[in-house]
This record gives C-alpha cells, structure tokens and sequence, in this order.
C-alpha cells in the first residue's frame, strides 16, 4: 500500500498543480480559459497512448531480458511525440471548430505543449519506477510541477498577454525536461522492438486510443447541449481528474509486480480497493467545498458525478485482473476482449444524450469486470495466499 500511495503522489502532484494552473489563468485572466481544461482533455490520452508503447511496454521488455529497450524506448518516443503534436498544433483550428468550443488559441497551445512536456517527463518516471527509485521519480515529478504553478502564477499576476506568460513558462519547463532526460541517459545499443511495446501493454494502449475517441465525440456532444451541461461536465471533470489518474496507479503497481514476479492477488485487490475508498471521499470532499463557487445545475451535476462514483468502485476488479491476464495468460485474448469492451463505449459515446460519455463509461466497466473475471475463472484461482494459481 505505501508503494501504490507513493506512485499515487506522482499523478497526485500534476492533477492538482494542472487543475489549480487553469483556475488561477480563469481568475487572472479571462474566466472561459477554465474550458480549455474540457478542450484539451481528449489530447491527454494520446500522451497515454505514447506512455503505454515507449514507457511501459519497452520498460516491461526490458524485464523479460531486452536490455536496450528503455532507452530505446524513450529516444524513438520523444521522435514521436514531437512530430505527433506538432501536426496538432498546425491544426488547431480544426480541432477547435469540431470541439464546439471557441477560447484564446494561444492558451490552448501552451495546454498541448505542456502535454507534450508531460509525455517526456512520463517516460523518465516510468523508467525509474521500474528501477524501483520511486523517491527520485516523487523528486522530478514534484519539481516540474511546482515550476509550471509558479511560473503561471507569477507570470499571469505579472501580465496580461498570452505570449509573456507562456513563453517563459514553457521555456522554463522545456530546459527542465532536457535537464532530467540527460541525467537519466544511459549507453544502450539502438533496439526497435515495437511488437513486443505493444504487446506488453496492448490493453492499455486500446483503452487509450477508444478513450481518447469516446471523449473527442462525447463532449462534442455534451457541449452541444448548451451552457449548463458543458459546465457541469467540467465542474465534475475538475473534482475527479485528479482521482482518475491517481486510479492508474494500480495497474502499475500491478505490472510491476506481474513482471518482476512479485504479485499476489488478494493483496492488490485489498489495496486498489482501499485507495478507491480514498478517492471517493476525496470527491466527495472536493464536491462539497468547490459546488458554491460555479453556478450549477444541481441536477444535471449529481447525474454526472454518480456514474463516476460507481466507476471509482468497478475500478480495482477490472484493472488489476486485466493486468496480470495480460501479462500471464494472453496477451492477444484480453486485448480482444478489451477491444470489444472499448468499442461498446465508444459506440455508446455517440448517443444523443449529454449524459453520453458518463453512460458510456458505466456501461463498459461493467462489461470489463464480467468477461474479465470469467476469463480468469476459467484459468486461474487464488489460493489460500492470495497468490494466483493455475487450475
């Protein structure tokens, strides 16, 4: 449980510190930069989509005995990375125009570069978790994070053009990245083991590439609704990020431990529940102190953070079982059944309906943990020591 808390105060740090940088841009200002959080939300899982094949699937490699692959990894993903978001910047226009949502184009790109910072940073912190140094990896990650507060912070107090806050906090941030990169940098002999990335963490990758789909229609739906649904659908994103990301860090507690042969199922569970209990509080909390700043309709709000509620409880069943069948059944089985799952959602994101995304949500974790503990059921059981056998 405290290695989970641990890598939980990574994702901790840059929910809050993101989430704080747009309320205090929306107070300085201009009070609609708060929307490109919404905007920009589907972005953030093609940074998870660029994590999961040159971070964790290359790391994972590496404990399966190929040696180079991390630094590999990290060098082809930067590549990556870089090219892909740069296309996004040139078309931002177009991304706009489909997203219903008109604010400061300037704001929205220091929003997708600051992703593209996250990205590379996620790479040097997936690296050093599974060197086990998690206490650097709290280190880097706190750093980056309290620049990019301060700096928007002094910097939006300071002035009121786009260009004089962004620009130095963006150049702050990217000397920083490049500072960690290289002391991180090792000697290694060039390795494209792409199949195998994917391969290690191929449900994962799905969830990301049909989340990042069911969001991109699903809020373009839900802010087409008008005025209330567009600011519920943010006021409930705001108090829940943060939870959901931290959530992530059950399957990497879980991958972890699969890889390195360290896993015991009931003890996983135990934990990934006792953190979901946390989460749930803590949303809850966050409900409660924040509701009377937003002008809300209560309704429409408590429809949207009860789906998420009874995700947060679905959470640790699908996640930590779908790791370890990944890992120790097959790999090419679960993504399929993944598969099948995500695109369900992301079928469901296309109905008419502002509650799309959230139904949608509900509907396929709930899907995940019944064909993914059938899967398991058929295969394996735990014994009396929580450890996963064979049947």
């Amino acid at each position: 449980m405290k290695r989970l808390l641990r890598i939980s105060l990574d994702t901790l740090i840059s929910s809050l510190m993101s989430i704080s940088i747009w309320i205090i841009l929306s107070i300085t200002v201009e009070k609609n930069l708060i929307n490109i959080f919404t905007l920009t939300y589907p972005i953030q899982y093609l940074s998870c989509v660029l994590k999961s094949i040159f971070a964790t699937g290359a790391n994972i490699s590496k404990q399966k005995g190929n040696s180079n692959d991390v630094m590999s990894g990290i060098l082809i993903g930067t590549i990556f990375s870089i090219v892909l978001f740069g296309i996004l910047l040139f078309n931002l226009d177009l991304y706009l125009d489909f997203m219903n949502l008109y604010v400061d184009k300037s704001f929205v790109a220091y929003s997708i570069i600051q992703i593209l910072l996250q990205t590379l940073l996620s790479f040097v912190l997936t690296k050093l978790y599974y060197e086990e140094k998690n206490v650097l990896a709290n280190k880097y990650s706190i750093t980056f994070y309290f620049l990019n507060f301060i700096c928007i912070l002094i910097t939006s107090l300071l002035y009121s053009q786009s260009n004089k806050i962004i620009v130095p906090t963006i150049t702050i941030l990217l000397v920083y990245i490049i500072y960690i990169m290289a002391k991180s940098y090792q000697k290694f002999d060039f390795k494209f083991n792409l199949k195998n990335w994917i391969k290690y963490d191929a449900v994962e990758l799905s969830n990301s590439i049909f989340l990042g789909l069911a969001y991109l229609f699903g809020l373009s739906t839900t802010v087409s609704y008008g005025e209330s649904c567009a600011l519920a659908l943010t006021f409930i994103a705001l108090i829940t990020d943060t939870q959901w990301d931290i959530s992530s860090s059950i399957s990497t507690v879980a991958k972890i431990d699969i890889s390195k042969n360290k896993f015991n199922y009931r003890t996983h569970i135990n934990n990934a529940l006792k953190l979901a209990t946390i989460l749930i509080i803590s949303v809850l909390f966050m409900f409660g102190i924040l509701f009377h700043f937003y002008d809300l309709n209560l309704s429409i709000t408590l429809i949207f953070l009860s789906f998420h509620i009874v995700d947060f409880m679905l959470c640790p069943f699908y996640n930590v079982t779908t790791c370890y069948l990944q890992l120790e059944y097959s790999a090419i089985k679960t993504t399929s059944t993944n598969l099948s799952v995500r695109f369900i959602r992301l079928l469901l994101s296309f109905l008419r309906t502002p509650f799309c995304t959230v139904i949608a949500q509900v509907v396929s974790s709930i899907c995940q943990v019944v064909s993914m503990s059938f899967i398991f059921s058929k295969r394996f059981r735990i014994g009396k020591s929580g450890n996963v056998e064979i049947k």
